[in-house]
């Protein structure tokens, strides 16, 4: 019977799971599931004024909680769930950044248009589930 290791990545990962109450990512065997990750700054901040530096920061946090996992990152993932509060201004640079991130495989994806997430400036929140081929 396999176990659940629950992990936060340092910064603003463990700050938003002190804040709120749940964990970046779940280890469960050669699973990860990462919760979504916002466009959050390594401290947490956000900045509603800027969608597509929202979308870099969204990729480049799960990247690192996905690190934090032991995976090497966006190479490991094979499904994509994106929420966003205006798909026009967010989708394109969502596809151009999983054009940049993984030129080398397309996981499965998702892109919902959602009224609001989490915290009001969130404009973006990308979900994620990455496959451990090393466990």
């Amino acid at each position: 019977m396999s176990t659940q290791t629950y992990i936060n990545d340092p910064g603003a990962g463990q700050k938003l799971s002190d804040l709120c109450h749940y964990s970046q990512a779940v280890i469960l065997g050669d699973i990860i599931k990462c919760a979504g990750q916002g466009g959050w700054t390594a401290t947490g901040d956000l900045d509603s004024s800027d969608i597509q530096r929202e979308v870099d920061l969204a990729f480049d946090n799960v990247d690192r909680v996905l690190q934090a996992c032991g995976l090497r990152g966006w190479e490991d993932v094979y499904a994509v769930r994106s929420y966003h509060v205006d798909m026009d201004a967010s989708y394109e640079r969502v596809v151009e950044k999983l054009k940049t991130r993984i030129p080398g495989h397309r996981p499965i994806w998702t892109a919902l248009a959602v009224p609001r997430l989490a915290f009001p400036e969130m404009l973006i929140e990308i979900e994620v589930e990455a496959y451990n081929r090393r466990s």
